[in-house]
């Protein structure tokens, strides 16, 4: 089966800067994928580079076999590090917006969601508190019916509370046989969801393994095992 991301000796570089260092890595489908390491090691740059944000220096990333492009984003629900909606906007506006947007976008699921938050969808985004839009954005993300979702620090600066919920959410919506990667360098707060996971610093991948592989083979969990790895 083609894997539902697959690099081959990506490299990105800004300027002098190597942000990814020659990269071959394959991710099958049906997995939650813990993509782990360091902030500035290169988890950013790997998921502009599957949305298609940015482009290879050299080297290729394909998404279930195809160079990222239009037929990609139809495959990708992409959770970016940053809140990008417009403050004016309403909730509602938001899911009408990206229902009209988006094909596989699940209305009802979104409505439910928001009732389980007790967020009125009639609210603009600027009454809202940073946590609270966040939840919003994640809603967005996660109501799509996408092969993969590339969630890019979807618990970083948030309280443990919020962290929780972000987690359930994800466990709870996201496509049956579809994959989710999470960066993230709070190993620790996500390793019990995680199926598998990447290590990656410096640009370069320095482990790829299942959690039970990990905890079998190494005896140690994901969070002891990385920061063996990288001395932090």
């Amino acid at each position: 089966m083609t894997p539902i991301l697959e690099c081959r000796g990506l490299t990105k570089k800004y300027g002098r800067k190597t942000a990814l260092d020659n990269i071959d890595l394959k991710v099958e489908r049906g997995q939650i994928v813990g993509l782990l390491g360091p902030n500035g090691s290169g988890k950013s740059t790997l998921i502009k580079l599957a949305n298609e944000l940015l482009t290879p220096t050299s080297g290729q990333i394909f998404i279930e076999g195809l160079e990222p492009g239009v037929e990609t984003k139809k495959k990708i629900s992409y959770l970016p590090e940053r809140t990008y909606l417009n403050d004016w906007m309403k909730v509602h506006q938001l899911i009408g917006f990206f229902s009209d947007f988006y094909e596989d976008f699940n209305k009802e699921k979104a409505y439910d969601m928001l009732k389980s938050l007790n967020i009125n969808p009639g609210d603009p985004l600027k009454s809202m508190s940073k946590g609270t839009k966040e939840k919003v954005q994640l809603i967005l993300v996660m109501s799509r019916e996408a092969d993969l979702y590339l969630l890019d620090e979807p618990i970083g600066g948030v309280d443990p509370a919020a962290r929780d919920y972000i987690l359930r959410t994800i466990l709870s919506n996201y496509k049956e046989d579809g994959t989710v990667i999470i960066s993230t360098h709070l190993i620790s707060e996500i390793e019990n969801i995680l199926d598998y996971v990447i290590f990656i610093n410096q640009g370069k991948i320095h482990l790829t393994a299942s959690v039970d592989e990990i905890r079998s083979d190494k005896g140690k969990s994901v969070d002891a095992l990385f920061r063996e790895v990288f001395k932090c």
